[in-house]
């Protein structure tokens, strides 16, 4: 682990509170829920940037729900005040707990800071954030000037990624650049 790896990763935002059991409604920032939200696993609150704060939840079971995940904890067993204050807090799990990545597959936290390549091109700029999009992730990418260009991010597109060099290179359609 290198120091700019973050020690802790957002697995999902507690959105609100669901009835009257105590139950939260999360977003999904995984795209392994199941073993992100296992009974039995303690997941840490952290804030609005995934920084981790003391407190924990203990899951007691987990079901998917309109896009989202609908989670009963141990240390809520009703809607109370302090359930209504989870609404915006992120939920972690270490990093080291995290399910392995495939061979294709990376965080998208290692996406940031990495600078994007082409071999028309060469340098077309620095990677400062990752968006979801319906089409699927598009990387906002600073270029000369501080104009922000957003890339598709699709495996037909991606000729190399190295991580120890930071650097992206990218195969991307014609006119891409201009816009």
């Amino acid at each position: 682990m290198t120091g700019s790896e973050p020690e802790y990763l957002i697995v999902g935002t507690v959105q609100k509170p669901h009835g009257i059991k105590g139950e939260l409604f999360v977003r999904l920032e995984t795209d392994r829920p199941d073993a992100a939200f296992a009974p039995g696993r303690v997941l840490h609150l952290g804030d609005g940037k995934g920084r981790r704060s003391d407190a924990v939840l203990t899951i007691e079971r987990a079901r998917a729900f309109k896009g989202g995940m609908l989670m009963k904890v141990a240390e809520h067993t009703g809607r109370t005040p302090a359930l209504e204050e989870l609404r915006g807090r992120t939920l972690l799990i270490e990093r080291g707990q995290a399910a392995a990545l495939d061979e294709h597959e990376v965080f998208y936290h290692d996406l940031l800071g990495m600078r994007i390549v082409t071999a028309a091109e060469g340098d077309i700029g620095v990677i400062t954030d990752v968006y979801d999009a319906p089409s699927g992730p598009l990387l906002s990418v600073k270029r000369e000037g501080g104009k922000e260009l957003l890339i598709p991010f699709v495996r037909e597109t991606i000729r190399r990624l190295d991580a120890a060099e930071r650097v992206l290179e990218l195969e991307v359609p014609p006119g891409l650049l201009e816009l």
